[in-house]
């Protein structure tokens, strides 16, 4: 048995070239050796979103707070909030974050695949956030 305690990881914030807006990255779990899986609690301010990317094994997303938006390529933009459950496919192009007016918070959950869990892509623009 392994108990992480609270603030035993200190939160980061999320990379300009990964983010739009401020974004905390709150790290959770780690990948072990006998697992695939990590998980990071994600909170980002009014407006503040992820840049487009994939997941090799997909992801999941669980809601704890505020209201967000989630998109995969293709499909219209739609809301989130609290106690929503959000997959994304293996390899599917989407991004996530807050709304306009309102901070969200997310635990992110992914599997790594051949050590890779993410491919970061372009920067999604105020114009395709406001669709």
């Amino acid at each position: 048995m392994e108990i992480i305690k609270n603030g035993a990881q200190a939160s980061v914030k999320g990379p300009e070239a990964w983010f739009t807006g401020a974004v905390r990255i709150d790290p959770l779990f780690a990948k072990k050796e006998a697992t695939k899986g990590a998980g990071a609690l994600v909170t980002f301010e009014p407006a503040a979103r992820t840049a487009w990317h994939t997941h090799p094994a997909g992801q999941t997303l669980i809601v704890i707070s505020g209201l967000g938006r989630v998109q995969r390529e293709g499909g219209p933009i739609e809301d989130i909030g609290p106690g929503d459950v959000v997959w994304f496919e293996p390899n599917e192009k989407h991004w996530h974050g807050a709304s306009p007016g309102k901070a969200m918070s997310h635990i992110a959950i992914q599997e790594a695949v051949n050590g890779e869990v993410v491919t970061w892509l372009e920067k999604v623009s105020d114009d395709q956030y406001s669709k």
